[in-house]
């Protein structure tokens, strides 16, 4: 099993939030709100890779949807002011799906990246 190299995965994470901040910039409405939540998973995905670079992809999926879900759903409860800003705090059911949808863009995007480095 091949790992994505650690730099490269750097790269992505910061590529991930360069997208996020400019998604903000460039829209109003729900398109950043939407494109932001599924980035918030790529990010998390992109961590699961610094920690763990042999992780496969389907478990790092799997990881970074739990983790954002289990954070939107935490937020049925009282967040903490301090942490509000990364975090959130109010729960919106149609987050869960676009966790999953970045969770599915970032399967496919390190699915794709381990084969080409595998060549």
């Amino acid at each position: 099993m091949n790992a994505v190299p650690r730099p490269l995965t750097a790269l992505a994470a910061v590529l991930t939030v360069a997208a996020g901040l400019g998604v903000r910039l460039l829209w109003d409405g729900p398109v950043p709100k939407y494109a932001g939540d599924a980035l918030y998973t790529v990010l998390i995905y992109t961590f699961v890779l610094l920690v763990a670079p042999r992780v496969r992809p389907w478990a790092a999926a799997l990881v970074s949807a739990g983790l954002s879900w289990a954070i939107e759903f935490a937020q049925l409860g009282e967040i903490p002011a301090a942490l509000r800003p990364l975090l959130g705090s109010t729960f919106n059911p149609p987050d869960l799906l676009w966790y999953a949808v970045g969770a599915g863009v970032a399967w496919v995007i390190h699915t794709v990246t381990r084969a080409r480095l595998a060549r």
